[in-house]
């Protein structure tokens, strides 16, 4: 499951999360995000409990995307302990995540 976050619930969810946080930055319009969006939701079934899943819609939250630089979507940050610990830009496969994501973990 992936949590809509916003940028009244940004801090609360990923910040302070106790467990890692994958974060997609996304836009309705975009292809590549459409692309990303099916393969962040099975890993979100897979990694369950383990990793805290959410995207961020650029259009409608510009505080959190401006906040972290995000210029190019997907842009997808990993969190740990509240801080950016890792990144993926553009639709990539499967495998990077998995490996990014095992990193965290």
């Amino acid at each position: 499951m992936t949590i809509e976050l916003t940028d009244s619930n940004f801090e609360e969810t990923v910040i302070k999360s106790g467990k890692p946080v994958l974060v997609d930055f996304w836009a309705e319009w975009c292809g590549p995000c459409r692309m990303v969006a099916p393969v962040v939701h099975e890993l979100s079934d897979e990694y369950k409990g383990k990793v805290v899943f959410g995207k961020v819609d650029v259009d409608n939250n510009n505080g959190v995307a401006s906040k972290y630089g995000i210029r190019n979507i997907p842009t997808i940050l990993f969190f740990k302990n509240g801080q950016v610990v890792d990144k993926l830009v553009g639709a990539v496969p499967k495998k990077q995540f998995v490996e990014k994501i095992d990193k965290l973990l």
